[in-house]
């Protein structure tokens, strides 16, 4: 008799994926979007800054991506011209509301069943709709970005956003996903529910033929008068009015005046030396700490090879799950492991040698899941990196600003910026942007090959995540870390995060974007 047939474990991709890098001699844009990545190109194909191609790039992301940034989000970039000491450090991050009562999120009494591990508040309130909002700040980051470094005039910048928002999001497959993604919550508020799910159903594409477009409510005309009016209306102009006007009418707590003192700044970075380079983290409540702990864990690991070594694997699967334990314990870290933390990173270098590294977010999968009526903004719901138990480290309250997981950085040789790094994902990020920065500063890998490279994910103090790529004696040295969980690397579920990577060196400069991202795409401008 035949042994009983046991089904392997579902794969769902049986293909090999690959994607390109981009190489040039003048500059050079990345994104989790393409045609967001050309807009930015064509500022510095206008002559402009790594700035100028930067914020084109988050505001087109606006019009592109609405799942995972837009006008209404926050953020971090770094930025670095040559000659310069250290990078800065734009901060644009989480600011809670001044009228954001804690005792308007009681608790249930229950845990959260799904993939949030703390306990749950009454009606997920913290987690979607008008009282999960934070500050929407990306706009005032965007705006000192190109205030200090820019040099195109903002109308010019913003054009390729207008004219994106104008055509609208392509309605092919990969919005159907997001959409249907966050669709059981985008339902309960009236403008997400008209402009995603008409009828009630996600859009879908025509079985042939090209996808087509959709209109992102009234984000066109918003973009369109922040083109005309400047970026200072969005938080004391017409655009102000009508986003407090909206959350009052939702019974939201952000007000006119949490708009009127918005306010980004800029900090110094943190140097951070390490294998020759000096490493310009990001300053903050980010990630930086836990990566320099990560770091200095690895200082004397095994770096000798094209690739990491078994050995490799399992130090950085020690080193981070000590680094997370210390992080978890210290700094009372809210955001779950495996949330569905969906951000994006771009990173731009200009024919001057100017790097910026960007992340900006809404947090969750289209954010708060309410789209503000009057302007067509998806707000975030940034309240969701409290804790929501009382008297905890990073507890919910007012004018306070929360930990979050964004680690944009730039690796320096002396006065120089050579490499960009940073990536979208939430606890995820840390861990991708270790590996791809070591695959290409210490492996000596190209930037192609680095970032289809097989990596793993430790995002907590136990438990590993492992390419199913990954050969057997790296997953046995893993196994005796911990438990280990084989997965793939795919589009959902999303396992690793997604990041991208610049280098610039005396052959030129190189960019790759994450091989796993189907939008995404790396493009040399001039």
């Amino acid at each position: 008799m035949p042994e009983p047939f046991t089904p392997a474990p579902h794969v769902t991709q049986h293909w090999t994926l690959r994607k390109p890098a981009a190489t040039g001699r003048g500059g050079m844009v990345v994104s989790q979007v393409k045609a967001a990545a050309e807009a930015g190109a064509a500022m510095l194909e206008a002559g402009g800054s790594a700035a100028d191609a930067a914020v084109a790039t988050a505001f087109a992301l606006a019009a592109l991506e609405p799942w995972n940034s837009g006008l209404g989000g926050i953020g971090f970039a770094q930025a670095m011209k040559p000659g310069m000491a250290a990078a800065e450090t734009f901060d644009f991050g989480p600011v809670s509301p001044a009228g954001l009562d804690p005792a308007a999120f009681p608790l249930t009494g229950r845990m959260k069943q799904d993939l949030f591990p703390w306990p749950e508040v009454e009606g997920d309130r913290n987690v979607h709709g008008p009282l999960s909002f934070v500050i929407p700040s990306a706009v005032a980051g965007y705006a000192l970005l190109h205030e200090r470094h820019g040099r195109l005039p903002i109308r010019e910048v913003l054009a390729p956003a207008v004219a994106l928002a104008k055509r609208g999001l392509p309605q092919d497959w990969y919005t159907v996903l997001k959409a249907a993604n966050s669709a059981a919550v985008l339902r309960l508020y009236p403008e997400s529910a008209r402009v995603y799910l008409p009828g009630g159903l996600p859009r879908v594409p025509p079985y042939q033929g090209s996808p087509g477009f959709f209109t992102l409510g009234n984000l066109p005309a918003t973009l369109e008068r922040l083109q005309q009016a400047g970026l200072r209306d969005f938080y004391e102009g017409e655009i102000a009015a009508q986003i407090a006007a909206d959350v009052k009418a939702m019974e939201g707590v952000l007000s006119a005046a949490d708009l009127r003192e918005c306010r980004a700044r800029v900090l110094p970075s943190v140097p951070v030396d390490w294998r020759g380079r000096r490493l310009m983290l990001v300053n903050g409540l980010t990630a930086a700490p836990t990566l320099k702990r990560v770091l200095e864990g690895m200082t004397d690991a095994d770096w000798t090879g094209t690739a990491p070594s078994p050995v490799w694997y399992a130090r950085l699967a020690r080193v981070m799950q000590d680094a997370y334990a210390e992080r978890l314990a210290g700094l009372g870290d809210a955001e779950p492991k495996g949330a569905d933390s969906c951000t994006t990173h771009l990173t731009v270098c200009d024919r001057d040698g100017m790097m910026v590294a960007m992340t900006t977010t809404l947090l969750s999968s289209m954010g708060s899941r309410v789209m503000l009526p009057g302007t067509g903004i998806m707000m975030n719901n940034g309240v969701m990196w409290f804790d929501p138990q009382p008297g905890t480290p990073n507890a919910i309250a007012p004018n306070k600003r929360p930990l979050n997981n964004m680690c944009p950085v730039i690796a320096a040789s002396g006065d120089q910026p050579e490499i960009a790094v940073g990536a979208s994902g939430g606890r995820r990020i840390m861990a991708s942007v270790v590996q791809l920065l070591a695959f290409v500063s210490e492996f000596g890998m190209g930037v192609e090959d680095a970032a289809h490279h097989p990596r793993i994910d430790v995002s907590g103090p136990s438990g590993i995540s492992a390419d199913l790529r990954l050969p057997e004696p790296v997953l046995a040295a893993l196994r005796a870390e911990g438990a280990v969980e084989p997965v793939e690397h795919g589009v959902m579920p999303i396992n690793f995060a997604c990041p991208n990577l610049i280098r610039r060196g005396p052959e030129g400069v190189a960019g790759i974007s994450d091989a796993a991202s189907p939008w995404s795409a790396a493009v040399a401008a001039g």
